[in-house]
């Protein structure tokens, strides 16, 4: 099966030739999605995939967030006749071997999406508290109830990518492809994974504050 592994990256210059380096050793191929990067991103990546003979660059000229890269990636995926795609972070926290144990539940055909559920108990404050109202916002805007609903480690199959609807362009886009799955009534499993912590990687994704930003935002759109 044809697995394309989308990459998100905003001002990921310190890491993510080593991310796409290790994706290629691991013989997988990949869309990047330059979300309107400032520094040497589109740079490091459009020498790689030259180098390489391997790999696509989606560019965005303006910062849209999370959400419209992903969704830009999965559409490029789609195009290239992936018929699983995996989305994968772009500041070195996803451990690649993750991947073949993300894609399994789809390979055997027991699962339309796949994500990889982080230990909590391993997280460091910072992250858990905002995950963990993330969770509880997908619980309640969206009526589904998972472990780890702000994974960046999925996988889709072809059916699922082509189905879900992306609309949010923040965070928020985690929960919203939840939501999706229940929606279309997809079959979903998650799967244990690793998640490298270093200064850097916990500057991204969501906190406390990420969180609360979220959910003021979901109430608000309610009373409009």
């Amino acid at each position: 099966m044809k697995t394309f592994v989308v990459v998100p990256a905003y001002n990921e210059e310190k890491t993510v030739q080593n991310v796409l380096e290790d994706l290629l050793k691991m013989g997988f191929d990949f869309v990047v999605v330059d979300d309107g990067s400032s520094d040497d991103t589109n740079k490091i990546v459009t020498r790689i995939i030259k180098e390489k003979q391997q790999g696509l660059l989606c560019k965005h000229l303006l910062n849209r967030g999370l959400g419209a890269a992903i969704k830009t990636g999965i559409e490029a995926a789609l195009a290239q006749g992936a018929d699983i795609i995996v989305t994968f972070d772009a500041d070195g926290q996803h451990d690649p071997n993750d991947i073949n144990t993300v894609i399994m539940p789809i390979i055997k055909k027991e699962a339309d999406v796949a994500v990889g559920k982080r230990n909590f108990k391993e997280m460091p404050s910072s992250k858990k508290y905002g995950n963990q109202i993330m969770n509880f916002i997908t619980l309640i805007f969206y009526g589904i109830r998972v472990n780890d609903s702000q994974s960046g480690l999925r996988a889709f199959n072809r059916k699922a990518a082509q189905s879900i609807i992306i609309n949010a362009r923040d965070y928020g886009v985690s929960s919203e492809i939840i939501g999706e799955v229940k929606r279309h009534q997809l079959k979903l499993e998650e799967v244990p994974m690793k998640t490298i912590y270093t200064d850097y990687t916990m500057k991204k994704g969501t906190n406390l504050y990420e969180g609360l930003k979220i959910l003021t935002k979901l109430i608000l759109n309610i009373f409009k």
